[in-house]
């Protein structure tokens, strides 16, 4: 045997393990003992831990039971105490808006949701050991108009809801006796409770409608001042938290409501029924006078500032109820449009309102709630001549001692642009362009100016513009009026007495008061100040010159050539006396403007847009007042009377209002025509309802059928112009109505 053989036998008779390697290994067995210990001693402590959890949730559960048992009422209280007033949001008051005087157009009242706890009910009935389920249901029924079936037969199948509405927005009278009921020291009621709102209410109707517009139920404006100011007007909502403090006493902490600003605007709510007032009235003569239908497709009126570009008054015919703003009987006899919002050639009636679907009626309805001084557009007529006249003084194309030759017609591009008068009006003065409204002298004056500088002035009186007012919805005409580059001279021939572009009401009496006030362009405004809750001024809106497109020499100019289209003497040509009211020297001017046919996309020869422009007193202007009448309900719609008519109504009640004198001599006439005015007036505001309908009844009494007898006057034999419908007088080429024999001076081109 090998010496290396015989060393691994020793090596395995001596244990297999080195002599270098015991020590290693005795520690390692060492190790694994104490370690065997430890785990020992572990498992006894884990015992004696578990032992103590459980002894300790043993106490906690007898704890529990104990206070279950003792003070189960208490915190049953507090555990409904606090699950109805865990978190409530306050709701913000929505800020007033009112007129110049303080008067409320627009205001928010309390409002109350009745809700019911039916889990309060069932838990209150298991802690008091009382039935309170059938007393409560048994109030409501007596105190709200509710559907008591309905409501039974939730509370049975939902005896866990804690938040059923059973009726919104009550006002504090509904709810007030139903709330003593459940005061009372016996009372069975449980489970009742009174969400507030506030509900926006408009205290005058349908005053100002256009003006204010409407909100919806979640105080989000609509139209006019409720939209445009609907950040100042809404306010920021509350909360009140509910929780239970270390005593187990129910704490509220609340973070208050902030309510909206108020809105005072620059209306003056009594000027505004005025106005209101013969909108409606000319709408009473003219109603089903030729069609079925309003007494105009639209009647628009505004009233103005001249020096400061505050709106005292805008009104638009027909109107609607804020109160109740989808009630469709407003809209019966106003023209009909189509699902994509398109105007038709038909009314609407109430037969056609059953036949719309939702789509439709809104689109009438929307057509309804935009305000026409603002949001529609129309060719403004001869009430833009004395814009062209302006600029050519202005730009000194013009001296003002130009003197034109009317033939009747100017020739451009292949057209003859007629004049109101085929014979022509012969020589014409500056002053008696405007004064006769004649085109031919007006197309002469805009050729000697240029298209350029036509162009740069009509934008300088902000043609093509949104004047930027601040009312929600008002249109920009940019598209519907030419530039200098796109213009050609038979367009320049056209916008020189208003027909060929597309203007805004709001757009033609703003201009017109820089014409007449200086030369200064004021922006419009309707707002003059903001406060909030407690009164104090947020802001203070101040009149706002833009720019002065014209010199104060030549708006002194305007003025003057204004003043004779209504106040020249011995002339039977002007177009504006009828527009003056007893008393006072006014100035202006007249419009007539072709539509262009919905169907045929062609200039009609039946359907009319005329207007006044104008303003008071002559010499020293104050206020400015326009008018238009879109295609009356007539057989003859090209009669500036319509709008001149409306003006002088407005106008003879306005001025003394707004404390402006006359300076006129009275006819006997014109005194008897205002003792009549202020009689009817002083009745207005007297008569009992027994008085009017008396009133009414007298003036239903047969009237005499029997008239004097005049002398036929001579304007009726003369000749008819088939072109025009006037009767003309062969001598001097004068127009006459035909079936009144008033002069009809008016303008109004048409291409051949």
């Amino acid at each position: 045997m090998s010496e290396r053989v015989q060393g691994r036998k020793g090596s395995a008779r001596g244990g297999g393990i080195p002599r270098t390697a015991r020590p290693q290994a005795e520690r390692l067995r060492a190790r694994r003992k104490k370690d065997k210990r430890f785990g020992s001693r572990m498992q006894k402590k884990l015992v004696v831990l578990y032992v103590m959890v459980l002894l300790a949730f043993v106490g906690l559960s007898l704890q529990l039971i104990r206070i279950a048992r003792d003070k189960e009422d208490e915190y049953t209280r507090q555990v409904l105490s606090q699950q109805r007033y865990d978190s409530t949001t306050i709701p913000f008051r929505r800020g007033d808006i009112v007129d110049a005087n303080g008067t409320q157009l627009a205001v928010s009242e309390n409002v109350y949701n009745v809700i019911l706890d039916v889990k309060v009910i069932r838990d209150t009935e298991k802690l008091n050991k009382k039935e309170y389920m059938e007393p409560t249901l048994q109030a409501l029924g007596k105190y709200f108009d509710l559907d008591m079936t309905a409501v039974r037969s939730y509370v049975s199948t939902h005896e866990n809801s804690a938040y059923y509405v059973l009726a919104r927005r009550l006002p504090y009278d509904a709810i007030s006796a139903f709330q003593e009921a459940m005061d009372a020291e016996d009372s069975m009621i449980r489970g009742v409770w009174f969400e507030k709102e506030y509900k926006r209410y408009y205290p005058l109707g349908s005053l100002a409608c256009d003006v204010v517009g409407f909100t919806s139920s979640d105080n989000v404006g609509a139209y006019g001042l409720e939209a445009y100011y609907n950040e100042e007007l809404n306010g920021t909502t509350g909360r009140e938290f509910g929780y239970l403090n270390d005593d187990s006493t129910l704490e509220r902490t609340v973070k208050p409501a902030e309510d909206g600003y108020t809105i005072h605007t620059t209306l003056d709510a009594n000027l505004q029924g005025m106005v209101e007032k013969y909108l409606k009235e000319f709408d009473d003569a003219h109603k089903d006078a030729a069609r079925i239908g309003n007494g105009a497709e639209n009647v628009g009126c505004i009233v103005m500032e001249v020096n400061t570009g505050r709106i005292l008054a805008m009104a638009s015919y027909p109107v609607y109820d804020l109160n109740d703003t989808r009630n469709t009987d407003a809209l019966i006899g106003s023209v009909r449009v189509d699902a994509e919002g398109n105007k038709t050639k038909e009314y609407v009636t109430a037969e056609s309102i059953a036949e719309m679907d939702d789509t439709e009626l809104y689109m009438n309805l929307n057509y309804l709630w935009k305000n026409f001084c603002i949001s529609d557009t129309y060719e403004p007529g001869s009430t833009s001549k004395p814009f062209t006249t302006a600029i050519g003084l202005e730009t000194g194309a013009l001296t003002g001692n130009e003197v034109y030759q009317c033939g009747g017609y100017l020739e451009s591009g292949g057209h003859r642009i007629r004049c109101h008068n085929t014979w022509g009006d012969g020589d014409v003065s500056v002053e008696d362009a405007i004064a006769w409204s004649c085109n031919v002298a007006l197309m002469k004056e805009a050729q000697t100016i240029g298209i350029e500088r036509f162009a740069q002035f009509q934008q300088a009186f902000n043609f093509g513009l949104r004047t930027n007012i601040d009312l929600e919805g008002e249109t920009r005409t940019a598209s519907l009026i030419l530039d200098g580059d796109h213009m050609t001279p038979t367009d320049l021939f056209t916008y020189s007495f208003g027909q060929g572009f597309n203007v805004t009401m709001i757009e033609m009496i703003t201009g017109y008061c820089a014409l007449i006030n200086g030369g200064y362009y004021y922006e419009p405004h309707m707002v003059d100040k903001i406060t909030n809750a407690n009164g104090a001024t947020v802001e203070n809106i101040e009149p706002r010159v833009l720019r002065q497109p014209i010199s104060e020499s030549t708006s002194e100019r305007i003025r003057q050539y204004c003043n004779a289209v209504v106040m020249r003497e011995n002339d039977s040509r002007i177009t504006g006396r009828t527009a003056r009211p007893a008393g006072y020297a006014i100035g202006g001017k007249t419009g007539t403007a072709q539509t262009v046919d919905r169907d045929t996309k062609q200039r009609s020869k039946t359907e009319f847009v005329v207007s006044f422009l104008g303003h008071a007193p002559a010499d020293n202007p104050q206020i400015a007042i326009y008018v238009v009448v879109d295609r009356a309900n007539a057989s003859r719609q090209d009669d500036a009377k319509f709008a001149t008519g409306i003006v002088r109504n407005v106008l003879t009640e306005a001025l003394p209002y707004l404390n402006i004198y006359m300076t006129e001599e009275l006819s006997e006439a014109e005194v008897k025509e205002l003792e009549e005015r202020q009689l009817a007036i002083t009745n207005q505001y007297t008569q009992t309802p027994e008085e009017e309908d008396l009133d009414n009844m007298q003036g239903q009494e047969p009237q005499p059928t029997q008239a004097p007898v005049a002398s036929r006057p001579a304007w009726m034999d003369f000749p008819i112009d088939p072109a025009t419908g006037h009767r003309v007088d062969p001598a001097t080429g004068q127009h006459y109505d035909p079936d009144t024999g008033d002069s009809v001076t008016e303008a109004w081109g048409v291409l051949e």
